[in-house]
């Protein structure tokens, strides 16, 4: 029987369109870190799994890709690495190796796979690409500001124009949670209800609020506040004007009434001016718009201490992306904190919503040679080879027809590739130094001096 031929559950093998769309979205978002002044880094696709366990909240712990002890301790079932679950614990763990090769502000850009053990579903797989940028060193809100503006012009370039960056911060959540009277010891679980406010709503919170045991009457505040902001930021959106657009005025009625809930609750109002001075500073940057504050958002992962952001387009179930600030997660590694801000770009839902919408650039289809060469027969294989050598150096793309098949079955599979040229070389073209040189678009066949040949082809490509 044969063996199953489909790659594991949640896994993908990507053709070759697929992957010339995958290479355009990194391109795209590469060039725009870069412009804003990040460099590279990449890190092993397996990690010590201590470095990994404990740093996602407890949901996050259970979706590792654990790997079992090998050799003599493989019946242990005991695991000691893992794969990457994202980008950011590693980042840490590299800050605090290299601690005195790295700037006092270091911009990196990574992109690579990531895996989590999750179920899969639309936009979603165990094995994805995040593209990640992250700022340590700096505790100023211009870093934050930066992140979205380099993920705002990121998906700008590549042809989204619908999408809004939700903005908020864990320690005004706090203030928000202590204020309505939730325990400290049942945030956590508070937070993982709250951040399904516009997935399952206002009923469908409550409901699992109760199961994670949280009062009612803690409850009732909670959604009270929500209900109260969106009507503030409701009515806000209509008294908009030039000096102060209607985004801009729904996140200042919005900050204020998350303000007068929390009122003198120290970390609290130390989050919601941070918050405000991101919308200001976001006004400068040319991205205010795109802003959007959401007292409800949380961002399920342990490991945020200030800001969270998560970027959402209206016809995603979920997001493109998201981030936040996590001063001390490199503590963990270094026995002192040390600031740190990122933002991540999810490459596999960027493309799945970019199919769907038809947002790639038609060339991505384009043929994958400019020419192909036919072989005549055994004599002239080494004629053929030479001639593609001269072609591809002289800038084209050229694939050479393996077999000694008829000029029919050999025209045919040019015309099922695209191929928008193909070259002949017979005895009597070879004798008299010239081509065949026959246009697949036209079906036009003319002869060509050898060495013109590379410069018509070129001419015929460019008209």
């Amino acid at each position: 029987m044969a063996s199953r031929t489909q790659p594991a559950r949640g896994m993908r093998d990507f053709l070759p369109l697929e992957v010339r769309r995958r290479e355009y979205v990194i391109r795209i978002i590469r060039e725009v870190y870069e412009s804003y002044g990040f460099e590279p880094l990449e890190t092993p696709a397996v990690e010590n799994i201590e470095t990994l366990l404990g740093k996602y909240g407890e949901e996050g712990n259970r979706l590792i890709f654990k790997i079992l002890k090998r050799g003599e301790h493989e019946k242990s079932g005991e695991a000691d690495l893992a794969l990457r679950y994202d980008l950011t614990v590693p980042l840490a763990r590299v800050v605090a190796e290299y601690q005195h090769q790295l700037p006092p502000f270091f911009k990196r850009y990574q992109i690579q796979p990531v895996w989590r053990a999750d179920r899969p579903a639309r936009g979603r797989f165990r094995e994805f690409y995040q593209c990640d940028v992250d700022v340590t060193g700096s505790r100023s809100m211009i870093v934050e500001t930066e992140l979205c503006a380099a993920a705002s012009d990121a998906l700008e370039k590549l042809g989204f124009s619908d999408f809004i960056i939700r903005l908020n911060h864990r320690q005004a959540l706090g203030g928000l949670l202590d204020r309505a009277g939730v325990e400290r010891a049942q945030h956590e679980a508070a937070l993982v209800a709250l951040d399904k406010l516009d997935k399952i709503g206002v009923e469908g919170v409550r409901a699992e609020l109760a199961e994670r045991a949280i009062s009612a009457e803690a409850a009732q505040r909670l959604l009270n506040f929500f209900r109260e902001a969106a009507e503030v930021e409701r009515a806000a959106e209509f008294v908009g004007d030039e000096s102060c657009p209607p985004q801009a005025a729904s996140n200042r009625a919005v900050l204020g009434r998350l303000l007068e809930f929390i009122g003198d609750h120290e970390s609290g109002a130390r989050g919601v001016e941070e918050l405000r001075q991101i919308l200001d500073y976001a006004e400068e940057a040319g991205i205010g718009a795109r802003l959007k504050l959401d007292p409800s958002l949380a961002r399920g992962l342990s490991y945020y201490t200030g800001a969270i952001m998560e970027i959402n387009v209206s016809d995603l179930a979920g997001s493109l992306g998201g981030g936040g600030r996590y001063d001390n997660l490199i503590g963990m590694f270094l026995g002192r904190d040390v600031p740190a801000c990122g933002f991540s770009l999810g490459l596999e839902r960027i493309i799945v919503v970019m199919t769907e919408r038809g947002m790639f650039p038609p060339d991505l289809e384009r043929a994958p040679v400019d020419v192909m060469v036919t072989v005549w027969d055994a004599a002239g294989a080494g004629e053929s080879l030479a001639l593609a050598r001269a072609l591809r150096r002289a800038g084209l793309r050229v694939d050479v027809y393996p077999e000694t098949h008829k000029l029919a079955k050999q025209f045919k599979y040019a015309a099922a590739r695209g191929i928008p040229f193909v070259v002949v070389a017979g005895p009597d073209e070879r004798a008299r130094g010239e081509v065949a040189l026959k246009d697949m678009r036209s079906g036009e066949q003319r002869a060509v001096h050898r060495e013109a040949l590379a410069t018509a082809i070129k001419e015929s490509l460019a008209r």
